[in-house]
């Protein structure tokens, strides 16, 4: 039975999983999100020994607030569900079951992932209460957001020592760029998509111990002209005002997150500098050479990515060949425009991040699921990208939505993404590419940690995040 690790405690071990919602022969599992820590294991039973479940029970009945948020919390946990596979929102909410508290382990597990769970977040006050179980390690904490035209990904860290520790990743494609290229305006719909996910994510971070929380947005947010609502809700949900990378910015910290540890990892052996930088992106695609993490030496932004690629030219499902060569001519003209910015041919390595290089990777490797640390810092030859952007572009949409390794909403895009991926590797003559896990979240999580650390010497304040548990945003959530 699959499952996903949501959250890492301070020690970077397995804090929260989500389970598959149902088991191999097809029944309701019931407990979605399920804590895995010992410590804080022992800290929540040590709660449910003293009997405050039925405390909290017997508050529920008589607390019409409490038992809405209840509701809603069981509510979103059977949508999530539903989400990952349709009917399993009859299995029920938190810890399988549709009303009442069952286990606080469940919910304390659901909050720390992000739900609005009133009961997980009474339980992450009283472990405050009685100890720092989540802080045992030196550290600030802070989570970088980097909302891009396609998707909108997290990074939560404990930064100590010029060292960073993942506490939560995430990765959800929805799509804010839809119909930006045509119109200079996000759509409406896929600014409530987006907005939730956001919502979702701010308060992971927060029960993870974050004290900033800073979202970065590039190139469909570059584009639009309505961004007015998008940048109050990120205000209200971080606490601090959303930041729009100006797009050689945005490949300097693609470049620093990439290649910050690069020279001292085994799994890179052989990738030489200087290194040039490919950050295919759903609307732009970002370019840049150096050979110091620190210190790109040229960098370039072109307005060409999946999403924009394919709204601009594919109409056909799979791709007509018309259309294709159309796609191509684009890319080969953006190309000339990149050889007249950055000296590509200094490049020793080619190092390729982002969705679309680590899917042809995983397609490459016969992935029988998503697996980031099978893919990081993996070789990826010519050959085999061209052969896996041929079949995409073969395959109608569904085919692809149908590959073990596909991201959920990268499945239409996905061939423009190989092509340029495909033609960056002919056109300038490399013969394989380094495919890099890490890339502009990274990059932006290590910057937020140096300007967190600064305001520390400094003994400056750290700001605090609104809309802590329990707040009027979090009763009034209906997600």
């Amino acid at each position: 039975m699959p499952f996903v690790v949501v959250a890492r405690c301070a020690a970077g071990h397995p804090l929260v999983i989500r389970n598959w919602p149902v088991d191999a022969d097809g029944h309701p599992f019931p407990t979605l999100y399920w804590l895995t820590c010992p410590e804080h294991v022992r800290a929540v039973s040590r709660l449910e020994a003293a009997g405050w479940i039925g405390r909290l029970n017997g508050e529920a009945e008589t607390d019409p607030d409490l038992r809405t948020m209840l509701r809603r919390a069981h509510e979103s946990c059977a949508r999530e569900r539903g989400g990952l596979v349709p009917g399993a929102e009859a299995g029920g909410g938190v810890g399988g079951t549709a009303r009442g508290i069952k286990c606080l382990h469940a919910h304390y597990a659901y909050f720390v992932a992000g739900g609005a769970d009133p009961i997980g977040a009474w339980v992450a006050e009283r472990l405050a209460e009685a100890g720092p179980v989540h802080f045992e390690r030196a550290g600030g904490r802070v989570a970088a957001i980097d909302l891009g035209t396609n998707s909108i990904r997290l990074l939560v860290v404990r930064w100590a020592d010029d060292q960073l520790t993942e506490l939560a990743r995430d990765m959800v494609i929805t799509r804010l760029g839809q119909g930006v290229d045509r119109t200079k305006r996000i759509d409406p719909t896929a600014l409530t998509r987006t907005v939730n996910v956001l919502r979702r994510y701010c308060r992971r971070a927060r029960a993870l111990g974050a004290t900033r929380i800073r979202l970065s947005a590039t190139s469909a947010v570059r584009d639009a002209a309505n961004r007015d609502e998008l940048e109050r809700a990120v205000v209200r949900f971080t606490g601090e005002p959303m930041e729009v990378l100006p797009g050689a910015q945005e490949a300097r910290i693609s470049f620093l997150g990439a290649t910050r540890d690069l020279r001292d990892d085994p799994r890179a052996a052989g990738a030489a500098s200087p290194w040039l930088v490919v950050d295919i992106g759903g609307g732009s695609t970002e370019y840049v050479l150096g050979s110091e993490p620190d210190a790109a030496d040229a960098a370039i932004s072109m307005d060409i990515g999946s999403v924009r690629l394919t709204e601009r030219f594919v109409r056909a499902d799979p791709p007509a060949p018309e259309e294709l060569a159309a796609m191509q001519q684009e890319i080969d003209r953006s190309l000339e425009v990149v050889e007249q910015a950055v000296a590509v041919d200094r490049a020793a390595t080619l190092v390729a991040v982002a969705g679309t290089s680590t899917t042809v990777q995983a397609i490459v490797l016969a992935l029988p699921e998503y697996d980031p640390e099978r893919l990081h810092r993996t070789w990826l030859g010519l050959p085999d990208a061209e052969r896996v952007a041929g079949l995409l572009a073969d395959m109608t949409t569904a085919e692809r939505r149908a590959i073990p390794s596909m991201a959920r909403g990268r499945e239409d895009v996905i061939p423009a993404g190989a092509a340029i991926l495909v033609g960056v590797m002919r056109r300038w003559g490399f013969d394989r590419a380094l495919v890099s896990e890490t890339d502009i979240l990274d990059g932006l999580a290590w910057r937020l940690a140096a300007d967190a650390e600064a305001e520390a010497a400094k003994g400056s304040p750290q700001v605090r995040p609104p809309n802590r548990p329990g707040s009027a945003d979090e009763r009034s959530s209906t997600e």
